[in-house]
């Protein structure tokens, strides 16, 4: 496991500690470098800015994507550490100019953070430096990193974050390496979802973001996880056929729809030019590719 100590602004940590969410978006303004201090199932920790040189509370790192500021918002929301868009637009034009507004924002995805109280911060590591702007990296194999995550772990609530405690206890019986396996939120799938998909629909191929939606082939409300291999990115329209089950997707990635939007609606005909037609998007890594039981499931709610 890896542990990255990251600047982080007051406020935005004051924000989300008054709301204990379940994911944030660690976002940089001016960021135009990819983060790959860490891999996902690390740990993320907040190091607030002078004159408090602490280390305050942390998250598990899922991954770093650049999104637009629209994106970020609408994924996120107050999760972004800030109340409303209007805020969070404001606060970004305070480091660009509004030629830059439209410039995608560095956005590290965290889930399951935790927020400490003052009387558990952690003094900042003995060799950090003061000149440090962004962050800095540990391994728990390294002196500095073993005393600090000595630290985080001595603090965290293993009934609040069970993942994290039994990685701490492996790692103290065996000396073993696992990093944690991050629990998606909302955001953090809307996020691993469209970026899998190369921003891209599925099933047509469209690259208009706005336009596009990850969605659950088994829903959330039903049992489905915020996992990547539960998830299609689908234009807006096709994302509402999907779930109201007049359109499906095989499990040799092949688009089936319904002859009941032919019978319902008397109309159909451009989604019926789809029919029978292989996924024009599918991800590149097999693991992040939809998993057979949740298009099963899918199946089973098809109109056909």
């Amino acid at each position: 496991m890896k542990l990255f100590v990251g600047v982080t602004n007051n406020d935005w940590f004051r924000f989300l500690s008054e709301r204990k969410p379940d994911e944030v978006n660690f976002w940089r303004p001016r960021s135009q470098t990819d983060f790959k201090a860490l891999q996902p199932g690390d740990l993320f920790l907040f190091k607030l800015h002078s004159p408090l040189d602490f280390i305050a509370g942390g998250g598990v790192f899922v991954r770093h994507s650049f999104l637009p500021l629209p994106l970020a918002w609408q994924a996120f929301g107050e999760k972004n550490g800030m109340p409303d868009f209007e805020t969070f637009e404001r606060r970004i034009l305070e480091h660009r100019d509004q030629a830059e507004l439209t410039r995608q924002l560095g956005c590290t995805i965290l889930v399951q953070p935790f927020f400490w109280t003052r009387d558990l911060w952690i003094p900042i590591p003995s060799d950090w430096k003061k000149n440090i702007v962004t962050g800095k990296g540990y391994s728990v194999g390294s002196p500095a990193g073993i005393a600090l995550w000595t630290e985080v772990r001595s603090r965290l609530d293993g009934n609040a974050l069970p993942e994290i405690a039994a990685v701490a206890e492996e790692h103290e019986r065996y000396g073993a390496t696992a990093t944690i396996r991050p629990r998606l939120g909302q955001g953090a799938f809307r996020v691993e979802v469209t970026d899998a998909y190369s921003r891209r629909c599925a099933i047509t191929g469209e690259k208009t973001l706005p336009a596009l939606e990850a969605g659950h082939i088994r829903p959330y409300a039903k049992s489905g996880p915020h996992e990547i291999r539960n998830g299609l990115l689908l234009r807006s329209d096709l994302h509402n056929l999907f779930d109201l089950g007049y359109l499906t997707v095989t499990l040799d990635y092949r688009v089936e729809v319904s002859r009941r939007i032919r019978e319902e609606f008397e109309n159909g005909r451009h989604y019926y030019a789809l029919h029978g037609q292989s996924l024009a998007v599918i991800p590149r890594h097999e693991k992040s590719r939809p998993a057979p039981e949740f298009l099963e499931w899918h199946h089973g709610i098809f109109k056909g």
